[in-house]
């Protein structure tokens, strides 16, 4: 443990991420304790975390603020990060995390932004550039928003943005994203459907082009060059999908339940 911070737990919740795994360790094993947390993995993820000696537990996957939910209690430190398998913790960030655990002051979290990378290619703009998540914060305060899907950390209090940046490889293939992209619609869906009563052609084709615009010219996805185009695309399409699925359900439920 660096001299004088508070002690850190490490968190990485996994599921199938035997290509991920290891990196995602070795980039938090400087901290007091990595702890993953498996929803019962097909692959060799377990396998590999318990050969990297870090602490493995395995619970039920219900949707991911409840899973990291069950986790924080868990640690064996007053702090805690959540680790997604697909980010890293990069030296510089290292440094900056041990410096705001040495010296909190009021704040009860780090807030960090992330340098997204898709297919292997950095993308600056497309509104990623202001993607930002807190993942430092007490173990007996913060919590996630129970939401199915994007829930971010509550804290009882300030929180610091930190100026180094989190490393994320969102996607390496379309076959990765694909697997991921329908699990991702349908949670989207359903915590959309807590709010929207009716989907109307507004949400199945003036929202999706909507977000085609903001993402590629207001948020400047145009200087992403052709991944750009690639990204924003699969964005607006994620949006059509949502409300697609969404409408389904209505649907059924209108007719009783009918498939």
């Amino acid at each position: 443990m660096a001299s004088g911070r508070q002690p850190l737990t490490v968190i990485i919740p996994t599921f199938n991420e035997e290509r991920n795994i290891a990196d995602a360790i070795a980039s938090a094993a400087w901290a007091d304790e990595v702890m993953v947390v498996d929803s019962f993995s097909t692959d060799r993820t377990v396998e590999i975390a318990r050969a990297a000696g870090v602490r493995v537990l395995e619970h039920e996957y219900v949707n991911s603020a409840t899973q990291k939910n069950w986790a924080i209690p868990q640690a064996s430190n007053p702090w805690v990060m959540v680790l997604d398998a697909d980010e890293r913790i990069t030296p510089a960030l290292r440094a900056e995390i041990e410096h705001f655990l040495a010296d909190p002051g009021g704040y009860r979290g780090l807030r960090i932004y992330r340098a997204n990378h898709f297919m292997g290619r950095p993308i600056r703009y497309c509104g990623w550039q202001d993607d930002s998540v807190l993942r430092v914060f007490p173990r007996e305060s913060g919590r996630y928003i129970e939401r199915e899907v994007h829930a971010d950390v509550v804290v009882d209090g300030p929180v610091r943005v930190a100026r180094e940046r989190l490393h994320h490889n969102t996607f390496e293939s379309f076959d990765q994203y694909m697997k991921k992209f329908d699990r991702y619609t349908t949670w989207a869906a359903g915590d959309r459907g807590r709010v929207t009563r009716r989907v109307t052609f507004v949400h199945l084709l003036l929202r999706p082009w909507w977000r085609l615009f903001r993402q590629y010219v207001l948020r400047l996805g145009f200087l992403d060059g052709r991944a750009g185009i690639v990204v924003c695309m699969l964005a607006a399409f994620s949006v059509f999908m949502k409300y697609a699925k969404l409408w389904e359900r209505q649907e059924r439920a209108a007719r009783g339940g009918e498939p």
